[in-house]
């Protein structure tokens, strides 16, 4: 956690991205660490978490890093912990809660409330199904494709 703690003060009084940093660990070894680079990157999705699981799949030559544990020095946002998930990181350990980073401006809430109100709140998110005769076509062949692989 420490190192987590050390990567997010690493973008205190820079232009890199939030104070959020991540480690991710596998048999006791440091496989990757990193820190948000939103505003760096121009990009949204370069949360600490984010940013350190493309780092650690890189290093790892794999999609599925099954075994690792994550380090992160705040509770995940929706974003990460979505991704977090889907990487099969099955451990995750965070130090600040969602409402410390709220106290000091970070609204991840909206989204935790976007959830919890099934989807419905369409002044956050106007999500509706579309098209689903034409979109379920590539679907269908994969599910068909025998060389598929389900992640």
């Amino acid at each position: 956690m420490k190192i987590a703690a050390d990567e997010a003060e690493k973008n205190v009084g820079t232009q890199v991205g939030g104070p959020f940093g991540t480690v991710i660990v596998k048999d006791g070894q440091i496989i990757a660490q990193g820190r948000n680079h939103v505003l760096a990157n121009d990009d949204p999705t370069a949360h600490g978490e984010i940013f350190t699981i493309r780092k650690a799949c890189q290093k790892l030559g794999t999609h599925d890093l099954s075994g690792c544990e994550l380090y992160t020095n705040a509770y995940p946002c929706p974003m990460c912990l979505g991704a977090i998930i889907w990487s099969n990181i099955k451990t995750c350990y965070y130090g600040n809660t969602a409402k410390d980073a709220k106290e000091i401006g970070f609204r991840d809430d909206f989204i935790y409330n976007y959830l919890n109100e099934g989807l419905q709140n369409k002044k956050v998110l106007n999500l509706e199904q579309h098209d689903r005769d034409m979109t379920i076509k590539a679907f269908e062949g994969f599910k068909d494709d025998s060389l598929h692989t389900i992640y």
